[in-house]
């Protein structure tokens, strides 16, 4: 798809573009072939992707991908306390999680946009996750249907 245009900032070579998707080159000139990606060639006649395709890829990506059946959580920590979320306030940027587990309460500060990407709420499974000084907040890979 030449046009003769020079690379733009909103430009990636095709190489630096494999690596954001996590495939190969190869794979993306199959893609363009098949009409799944959109490119571009600069003044040298080097192939280039633009930012908006890489992110509409990914996100295709993201969507379609297929959740485990299994857990998928693994970590080095060993202070672990699975519970139930009993409070979520938000404030702006960050929100508070409570945690209930068991007979202890563990509160982590986290981002409100870790809040919405995990879909918490509350009454929900959760593990809270103590290394150090941080608590880290794990959901289950799958879950019910929310209505």
């Amino acid at each position: 798809m030449a046009d003769g245009s020079e690379r733009s900032t909103d430009d990636l070579r095709l190489g630096q573009a494999a690596e954001l998707l996590g495939v190969s080159p190869d794979t993306l000139r199959r893609w363009e072939a098949d009409g799944r990606l959109a490119t571009h060639r600069s003044a040298g006649g080097q192939r280039l992707v633009a930012l908006t395709e890489v992110r509409r890829l990914l996100a295709e990506r993201r969507s379609a991908a297929v959740p485990s059946p299994r857990r998928v959580v693994r970590g080095s920590a060993r202070n672990r306390f699975p519970g139930i979320v009993t409070r979520i306030e938000r404030d702006g940027l960050v929100a508070v999680v409570e945690i209930l587990a068991g007979p202890h309460r563990v509160v982590s500060l986290m981002t409100a946009e870790a809040v919405d990407e995990m879909d918490l709420r509350e009454g929900d499974e959760a593990t809270g996750v103590v290394k150090a000084t941080n608590v880290i907040v794990e959901a289950p890979a799958v879950r019910e249907p929310r209505e």
